[in-house]
């Protein structure tokens, strides 16, 4: 379990993992994952936000104005 690994363990893993792929390429993907993390938590909030407002929104939309003929 990941909750049972200490500081130790996960420091090897990182240096393994620097050794097998490249600390550049280790840094990328820890880019990359944490950018999908944000955008995943961005969407969930924003999808809430806009139910709310779409409560909040008066359904009555005849107050557009007419298209002009010129």
């Amino acid at each position: 379990m990941i909750g049972s690994l200490g500081w130790q363990e996960l420091l090897i893993i990182l240096v393994i993992l620097a050794l097998l792929f490249g600390a550049s390429r280790v840094a990328d993907l820890g880019g990359a994952l944490g950018r999908g993390i944000r955008e995943f938590r961005s969407e969930a909030r924003g999808s809430e936000d806009e139910e709310s407002a779409d409560q909040q929104k008066p359904k009555d939309e005849t107050t557009s104005s007419p298209p002009s003929n010129t």
